[in-house]
């Protein structure tokens, strides 16, 4: 029996060699390495930008195909067919993508909203019942900051099907409040102190002007509707609405107009209260 003195080739159950495990975990080292430079150089190509989700996104994505790419290497250092592995996944994909149909449509949504970019972060937006601000837009949801302090993850499918009202995009908006006065008021009086008073608060844009306008006749006030304009860039909804009650409620008050409370009138009819007459019902008889 002769017994070899030659070095003995490591080579695994499977056929590989030791090199063949080493060449692919310097792959795999390298494209991690790669795609975190990448990721950071997508970062810093959106400048003061870098925290918008569209770079983040990008930034993800780019990382992303690095991976799969070295991923592909890596298994071609192992000799392993990409052939036949492409096709088994891509059988497996079709029903991970039925067991995965919503959070895909959302994935797909989340690509279009950034392409599109009807709603960016921090934008005032209202999104079907929801209204607030934009804070963060990923891949899957939108993060909505309600007024009232609430943060709402709403899904890009939701968000890109329904209707999107953006108050941001344009400079300036309208608001609208409510207001009544006496039966016996000055109404065109009425009218120059409510226009005067709103003008008055500095949020309220000039152009166009405020006005006010006789809308009905209510049970107990003759109601006006008051009609501003504001930058919605420099002022929030609620303070520039606040003020504007604020400034309305006393100019009138100083100008002596009356905002009625809901009042009724009753009417008694004398004669029938006159002619009417108690009466005591007869005792109940009772039987022994």
């Amino acid at each position: 029996m002769t017994l070899s003195t030659s070095q003995p080739h490591l080579v695994p159950a499977h056929g590989l060699a030791v090199w063949d495990w080493v060449h692919a975990a310097v792959i795999v080292v390298v494209t991690v390495a790669l795609s975190q430079v990448v990721r950071r150089t997508t970062l810093k190509a959106f400048g003061n930008h870098s925290e918008r989700p569209a770079a983040r996104i990008s930034a993800r994505f780019g990382a992303y195909l690095i991976g799969a790419a070295g991923l592909m290497y890596a298994l071609n250092a192992l000799h392993v067919k990409i052939g036949p592995l492409v096709g088994a996944l891509g059988i497996s994909g079709i029903a991970l993508a039925f067991a995965l149909q919503d959070t895909l449509q959302n994935l797909v949504a989340g690509v279009i909203l950034q392409a599109r970019r009807p709603i960016r972060h921090g934008d005032q937006v209202e999104v079907g019942r929801y209204e607030g601000t934009v804070v963060d837009i990923d891949l899957r949801n939108v993060l909505v900051r309600t007024y009232d302090g609430l943060d709402v993850y709403l899904p890009n499918r939701m968000v890109l099907e329904g209707p999107i009202v953006n108050y941001t995009i344009s400079p300036s908006r309208r608001l609208s409040l409510h207001i009544g006065v006496g039966y016996h008021t000055d109404l065109a009086h009425a009218q120059r102190c409510l226009v005067d008073a709103v003008s008055r608060v500095e949020a309220v844009a000039s152009d166009p002007p405020p006005a006010a306008w006789v809308t009905d006749f209510g049970e107990s006030a003759i109601e006006f509707t008051v009609l501003f304009w504001y930058s919605v860039a420099e002022h929030s909804l609620w303070d520039v609405r606040s003020a504007v009650a604020i400034s309305m409620q006393k100019a009138l008050h100083d100008d002596g107009i009356e905002i009625p409370y809901p009042t009724r009138a009753i009417t008694v009819d004398q004669t029938a209260r006159n002619g009417f007459q108690a009466t005591t019902p007869p005792a109940a008889s009772r039987s022994w």
